[in-house]
């Protein structure tokens, strides 16, 4: 015996599978953009450092290391 959903839930599925891709999308696109522009990583610095933090984190989790490095020391010499 075979249940179907109802309308409802149907429609609540699809709602939450599109958000699901949506996010995935997104998640890539600003991995992406953080990953090859060091200005945009410093304008994610001054309007959303908890995600250059995750960033960062991601990166030296898989065996990256020193983009944090570069990034502050190129900031602190355009400041002076």
């Amino acid at each position: 015996m075979a249940r179907t959903m109802d309308p409802l839930g149907k429609k609540i599925f699809k709602g939450v599978l599109v958000d699901e891709l949506v996010g995935i999308f997104v998640a890539y696109f600003l991995f992406k953009k953080m990953n090859t522009s060091q200005d945009f990583r410093q304008t994610m610095s001054k309007k959303f450092p908890f995600l250059l933090e995750v960033y960062y984190k991601s990166i030296e989790h898989s065996g990256m290391y020193g983009i944090r490095e570069q990034d502050q020391e190129k900031w602190l010499n355009s400041k002076t």
